[in-house]
């Protein structure tokens, strides 16, 4: 085990992420590496996704889309993220018993019942691929009703019990609904235990260094079977003290932070939901504690976009009708506004 200071920790992510470092352009693998991306904004999950690659293409994650190589779901915390398309059958049992026992709680204040679930899925497997919008207007015109949420509630059911998902974007914007089915042909089969080492691996080598502790909060595994990911992860990663507390890693990541250390420490726009950022619950180890409400305003679930500098969250930024905005929070230790544009233009 080693010992480093709090503030490597954020240069070794930015590693571990692929923000900086060796890129490819392999979308999928992008994906992949990462376990899951947050993508309930969805032009900032492509963009996301797209800094991570070598051409910073947006085009070519949409393109993976389109091939059935990356699709969009509900695995884990109740919430949209990309995910390998041939790993969402595994992700599925492990990240949505909880989210599913919530919504069925919520089911009831809708007034929905197990008979329009079942409809529900009668009616769009005929009906897909479909839009949302157009799946719900199948779904009005038999009756179920999808105004004031219940659409959405049902769609994320079906979603979360492995019949639908977001495949293809229609035009490069509108997410389209398919079959998982008929979409996803050559899903990978897991046993339980090899998919929750397999989920834990994927998070420690691509959000690491973390706390054990985190890969729980991540992915809303129940403790039990997060110590067993853990467990079985832990060989193949490295250790860390930071302050008394242990951090695990990938074993590659600090010699790829020597080798690159210069392009970790300079200006970063990342996406407001960004892993980064939403990879964490504990964040104070890339952004002050003083600081946490200039990101999600009033805790309300909803992040801005974030100037990274030296490794750690400094700012956010905007570019409303395409222009830049940059707010920062100290004027010390602050990127000059040149680097912070330069970064900006180079942006998929």
């Amino acid at each position: 085990m080693s010992t480093r200071g709090a503030s490597e920790i954020g240069l070794l992510r930015l590693i571990a992420q692929r923000v900086v470092g060796p890129q490819a352009d392999d979308v999928a693998g992008v994906v992949r590496h990462l376990g899951a991306v947050q993508a309930q904004d969805l032009p900032g999950a492509l963009r996301s996704v797209a800094l991570r690659t070598a051409s910073r293409s947006r085009a070519a994650v949409v393109a993976a889309c389109d091939a059935g190589e990356v699709v969009r779901s509900w695995p884990m915390r109740g919430t949209l993220h990309l995910v390998p398309a041939e790993d969402l059958g595994w992700m599925l049992p492990l990240g949505t018993p909880r989210a599913r026992a919530q919504a069925a709680r919520r089911r009831l204040e809708l007034g929905l019942t197990d008979a329009d679930v079942d409809r529900a899925r009668e009616l769009a497997l005929p009906a897909v691929p479909a839009t949302r919008a157009e799946l719900l207007a199948v779904w009005e015109e038999a009756g179920l009703e999808p105004a004031k949420g219940r659409g959405y509630h049902l769609l994320a059911e079906l979603a979360q019990t492995g019949v639908l998902c977001f495949g293809p974007i229609r035009d490069g914007t509108e997410p389209v609904i398919v079959d998982v089915a008929r979409w996803i042909l050559a899903p990978r089969t897991l046993a339980r235990d090899e998919a929750l080492g397999e989920w834990a691996r994927r998070y420690f080598r691509s959000h690491g260094p973390v706390p054990a502790a985190e890969f729980a909060l991540w992915t809303s595994l129940p403790a039990a079977d997060a110590r067993t990911g853990v467990a079985l992860a832990r060989p193949d990663l490295a250790a860390m003290d930071v302050d008394g507390v242990e951090y695990l890693l990938d074993p590659a990541v600090p010699d790829l932070l020597a080798e690159h250390r210069r392009e970790a420490a300079g200006v970063h726009l990342l996406p407001g939901f960004d892993e980064f950022v939403l990879g964490y619950r504990g964040r104070d180890d890339v952004l002050d504690a003083a600081e946490r409400d200039r990101i999600v305003p009033g805790g309300n679930g909803v992040f801005r976009s974030t100037v990274v500098h030296r490794g750690r969250i400094v700012g956010t930024w905007a570019e409303p009708r395409g222009r830049l905005e940059v707010t920062r929070f100290r004027e010390s230790f602050t990127p000059s506004d040149t680097a912070v544009a330069r970064t900006h233009a180079r942006l998929p």
